[in-house]
C-alpha cells in the first residue's frame, strides 16, 4: 500500500499535513510560512511542486497563515467552505494595509458531511465545535486505508466519534492538561475559553474518548496540537497509553506526538 501521512507542523504557532496516494497529494492546512512548508516538505521527501490541492479546516491563523502565497506558487487548488472562506477574507482584509481582498486562483468549495474526490483520494469533511465560523476535520480513503485527522475542538460530539470509527490511522488533538492550563500563565479568559466546548481538547477528554468509544484499529495513532505551555509530551503520551490499555498492540499500532518545530517521519500504511 502507497498511503502516507506526513504531519509537518503541529500546534498554536502553525499546523499543516500531507495526506498521499501513490498519485495525489493533498496539504492539509497551511498554517507554517510558504518557505517552510516548501522546506519541510522536501526534508520529509515529499515535493511541494506535485501539490494537487490544499484543503483547510478554518480560518484561524495557525491553519491559514501561508495560504496565499502556498497557493500561488504551488498553483493547487484550495478547497474550505464558503462560510470558511468569508471569514478568511474578512481577516485578510483587516489586517492587509492595502485592504484589498485575497486572491486565489484555484478555489473550491466543500460542504461538511458531504465527500469529494481529489485524484484517487476521497475527502470527507465534518463539522467539529470549534470557535471558529465553520470548522471541520477530515478523514480520507485511498489505496483502500482509511486516515482520520481531527483538531480543534473542545468535546468529541456523536458525529465526530462516529467518523473516525473504522480508521486505520488516526492524527487526534490532545491539547492540554488541565492542572497545567488551570495553573499556568495564560488569562482567566484564555483559559476558559480552551476549556470550554468550542476550544481544544484535553488530554482527559481525549482519554475518555480512547477508553469508551475508540475501536481501536487503527494502526497508529498521532497525539497532535499540543500545547507548549500547557502540556508535556510525555503527560500527553502517559495519559493515551493508559486509557488505551489493553486495545494497543504494541508490535502492530504505534503511538506517536507531533511536534511544532519539526516534521514527522512519513507514516506508510
Amino acid at each position: 500500500m502507497a498511503a502516507r501521512l506526513t504531519v509537518l507542523a503541529s500546534g498554536s504557532k502553525g499546523n499543516s499535513a500531507v495526506v498521499a496516494s501513490a498519485r495525489t497529494r493533498l496539504l492539509v492546512d497551511a498554517g507554517l510560512s510558504c518557505r517552510e512548508t516548501f522546506r519541510r516538505m522536501r526534508a520529509a521527501g515529499e515535493e511541494p511542486e506535485k501539490l494537487d490541492a490544499i484543503l483547510i479546516s478554518h480560518e484561524h491563523s495557525d491553519h491559514v497563515g501561508g495560504l496565499e502565497v502556498l497557493a500561488r506558487k504551488t498553483r493547487a487548488a484550495v478547497y474550505m467552505t464558503a462560510d470558511t472562506r468569508e471569514a478568511w477574507v474578512r481577516d485578510r482584509r483587516q489586517s492587509a494595509r492595502d485592504h484589498q481582498p485575497p486572491r486565489l486562483e484555484r478555489m473550491e468549495s466543500f460542504s461538511a458531511g458531504r465527500s469529494f474526490v481529489v485524484g484517487d483520494i476521497t475527502v470527507t469533511p465534518f463539522t467539529t465545535p470549534h470557535d471558529a465560523t465553520d470548522p471541520v476535520a477530515f478523514t480520507f480513503r485511498l489505496e483502500g486505508v482509511k486516515l482520520g485527522l481531527v483538531t480543534d475542538l473542545g468535546y468529541l460530539p456523536a458525529n465526530v466519534r462516529e467518523h473516525l470509527r473504522g480508521c486505520d490511522g488516526l492524527m487526534i488533538e490532545s491539547n492540554h492538561d488541565l492542572e497545567m492550563l488551570r495553573g499556568g500563565p495564560y488569562p482567566w479568559q484564555v483559559k476558559q475559553r480552551v476549556m470550554s466546548r468550542v476550544g481544544h481538547l484535553s488530554n482527559d477528554a481525549l482519554a475518555e474518548f480512547f477508553t469508551n468509544d475508540y475501536d481501536g484499529g487503527a494502526a497508529f495513532v498521532v497525539l497532535a496540537h499540543l500545547s507548549e505551555q500547557n502540556n508535556h509530551p510525555e503527560i500527553a503520551r502517559r495519559a493515551a497509553e493508559q486509557a488505551l490499555g489493553p486495545q494497543r498492540d504494541l508490535t502492530h499500532n504505534r503511538l506517536l506526538l507531533a511536534s511544532q518545530s519539526q516534521a514527522m517521519e512519513s507514516i506508510h500504511l
